[in-house]
């Protein structure tokens, strides 16, 4: 590249204007216009862009109009005797407006430009005017001197100058990457940006994505002696933050502790927000720990960005944890705080409390929106209280609140649930008629309807008419309709959608597997549920314990179990965990084989990782023992059942009675004789009626 005066390269092929305000006066930038041919020299240049200057007044007017008229009448003369009579008052102003007058007269320009500047230097406003002109006369030559006294003369040595024009410039996404050039070249022939013409730069690229490119320019503005400062940094790992890119976030926090700088409160929300997105709120929080001890303290976004991220996590306990620090804070919480409350407690089921911080919320005068009412709507709808829905339903219509499309799918889902599967459908068409398009979601509930009330014909035409609209069907579709085979023991069908799937380049959830493999268990086909299992370890899908489970419990069934114990131990050695159901097959497995040591074994275990036993692997365990004659372990589990109020069954009781009746415990017989009664024969009768 040519050193000293600026050259400007083929690759000027943009519009760029933008304001700035220095100390003084308002100046105007333009900047050369190109087209998007790569030489000066190609044809179709724009003409001079839309520009109207500050307007003069009725004097001002008067004179520029007679300078105007009275070079086009006098052309040919010198403009030095024609203009003479005006030299006094011919301000700089005066050579703007004229400029504008005679724009389309390209040689009046040039001649009343160099008559102007013989006297004073033409201000900036003016030479960025002269320099569309020139471009739109195709006079490059011209424009490229100019253009170059632009930058030499005026702008560098206006440091804030530049950063609020690039700053300006760079809100043109097209010309980033031209201003970028602009930006190196001119370093690269000696011109110093400052700190905040670099801040500009790397905002920017952070903005359009461009994060690598952001960070190298970070690199280059330390070894050209521009020492970064706090938001440089910050910038970058928002940036970061936002592409959900965790390991360079950190590397630049790293980075920014090494020089000494001190993350700022935008720094920590940034990361903060980052954590919680990627479910590590551990982390998160103690972000928040580090933020306080630093003396930055957070505000109602931090912490409603940690609430949402607890409640979105199932830790409503922690969630509720930060709304009372916040308060604690005298940080008052916002609609969005109480809608991700509501939306924790809505998850979990609990939508009597959910309800009541509703109405809280509305109490405090804060208005609930679309969002507030659809995550309570979509609470109660999952809890089975649809009146209740609808009610709020109702409600957000009187209020002028419009539902949506998330609204009328937690609708429709509710009710298909209740197996209410006409109505749900009646509500789709009221959707369709007030403009709404059904997404995947909601044709999902309704064909989750269809098959949990066995109408698979209907399921399989709806999933065709999704197609013909346009909503390609997701895994859930094929594994709920999966499942509806599978149930109805059409194994066949089920594989044949999994066939489906992986040709249409739909990839499969353990769930859809699971529920191929439970249906292949279900209907004796162990020999295929095995090659299932084989084909997901060869495939490097990872089956999980469900998995493991449906394989376990029909060798379980069918007293085979040696066979089961070699797949709990490839589950172990595959690195799968048991869960709570698969100690509890095992155990029953093992106490109808008699295997009681095994059974004890795996009992121990489970009680060591902080499972559960169900009350028929307790009745289980207590006959086992019981048939060996070992009482005092029996006897200690049936204590433990009754502490956890587990029911055991008739049979137990009977012993148990009958054991302390002839022991002369007649007080604790008689106990037993009533829990017996209550919830054995109580408890069977209201089964038997419901």
């Amino acid at each position: 590249m040519k050193r000293g005066p600026v050259i400007l390269s083929a690759y000027w092929h943009k519009v760029f204007s933008c304001y700035f305000q220095p100390s003084s006066s308002r100046v105007h930038i333009s900047f050369v216009c190109f087209s998007s041919y790569s030489s000066f020299g190609s044809p179709g240049l724009r003409s001079f862009p839309d520009y109207s200057p500050k307007k003069p007044s009725i004097r001002d007017a008067d004179f520029v109009h007679r300078i105007s008229t009275i070079i086009k009448q006098r052309r040919c003369e010198p403009f030095r005797r024609i203009l003479k009579p005006f030299e006094s008052k011919f301000r700089p102003d005066h050579l703007i407006w004229v400029l504008m007058d005679i724009k389309n007269d390209y040689t009046l320009v040039v001649n009343l430009f160099d008559w102007s500047r013989v006297r004073r230097d033409p201000s900036l406003e003016a030479c960025c005017i002269l320099i569309q002109i020139s471009v739109a006369a195709k006079d490059l030559n011209m424009a490229q001197k100019l253009f170059d006294d632009f930058w030499t003369k005026t702008i560098i040595d206006r440091n804030t100058s530049v950063s609020q024009f690039l700053e300006k410039l760079s809100k043109d996404i097209d010309g980033l990457k031209i201003l970028l050039k602009v930006f190196r070249e001119f370093s690269e022939v000696g011109i110093q940006w400052n700190t905040m013409s670099y801040n500009i730069m790397i905002h920017s690229l952070c903005q359009s994505g461009n994060v690598r490119e952001a960070h190298n320019l970070l690199f280059q503005m330390e070894l050209r002696g521009c020492i970064p400062d706090a938001v440089s940094c910050s910038t970058i790992i928002n940036g970061y933050c936002t592409q959900g890119d965790l390991q360079s976030v950190l590397k630049v926090v790293k980075n920014m502790q090494q020089k000494g700088l001190r993350p700022n409160a935008f720094t920590f929300n940034s990361v903060i927000l980052l954590l919680c997105k990627t479910c590590k709120l551990v982390d998160a929080e103690k972000v928040l720990r580090e933020m306080i001890s630093q003396g930055i303290f957070p505000d109602n976004v931090v912490y409603t960005t940690l609430i949402d991220g607890f409640s979105k996590s199932g830790n409503v306990a922690s969630a509720f944890r930060m709304y009372d620090e916040m308060r604690s804070r005298n940080i008052i919480p916002d609609s969005i705080t109480y809608t991700a409350l509501i939306c924790g407690l809505s998850q979990n089921g609990k939508v009597a409390e959910a309800d009541q911080l509703f109405r809280e919320m509305l109490n405090t005068g804060l208005k609930a929106d679309e969002f507030t009412y659809t995550t309570l709507i979509d609470g109660y709808c999952k809890v089975g209280e649809i009146k209740v829905a609808f009610s709020l339903h109702n409600e957000m219509i009187q209020l002028g609140l419009i539902p949506n499309v998330v609204t009328y799918t937690a609708l429709v889902d509710g009710l298909c649930k209740q197996g209410e599967v006409d109505t749900a459908n009646e509500l789709l068409h009221e959707m369709c008629v007030k403009g709404l398009v059904l997404n995947i979601y909601t044709c999902n509930a309704l064909l989750n309807g269809l098959c949990k009330s066995g109408n698979i014909v209907q399921a399989v035409k709806l999933m065709k008419d999704m197609e013909v609209a346009g909503i390609l069907p997701d895994a859930f579709t094929y594994t709920t309709l999966m499942d509806a085979y599978c149930k109805s023991g059409e194994m066949a069908m089920a594989h044949q959608l999994l066939q489906d799937m992986l040709q249409r380049g739909i990839k499969p959830t353990v769930v859809t597997f699971n529920v191929l493999m439970n249906g292949f268990c279900m209907s004796g086909m162990l020999e295929d549920g095995h090659k299932l299992l084989n084909w997901m370890l060869e495939k490097d899908i990872m089956p999980n314990a469900t998995t493991y489970n449906s394989l376990i419990k029909q060798h379980c069934i069918r007293n085979d179990m040696r066979a089961a114990t070699e797949i709990y131990q490839g589950m172990c050695h595959q690195g799968v965990v048991p869960d709570e159901n698969t100690y509890n097959v095992l155990i029953r497995g093992h106490c109808r084989a008699r295997n009681m040591k095994e059974a004890w074994f795996l009992h121990k275990e489970m009680v060591e990782k902080g499972c559960n036993l169900t009350a028929e692997a307790y009745n289980a365990l207590i006959k086992g023992f019981m048939k060996r004659k070992k009482y005092m372990e029996a006897r200690e589990l049936f204590e433990e059942m009754r502490e956890k109020e587990l029911s055991a069954d008739k049979e137990i009781y009977c012993m148990f009675a009958e054991m302390n009746y002839e022991e002369g415990n007649i007080d604790l017989a008689l106990v037993l004789c009533d829990e017996a009664v209550e919830k054995c024969l109580i408890d069977n009768s209201k089964g038997g009626r419901t």
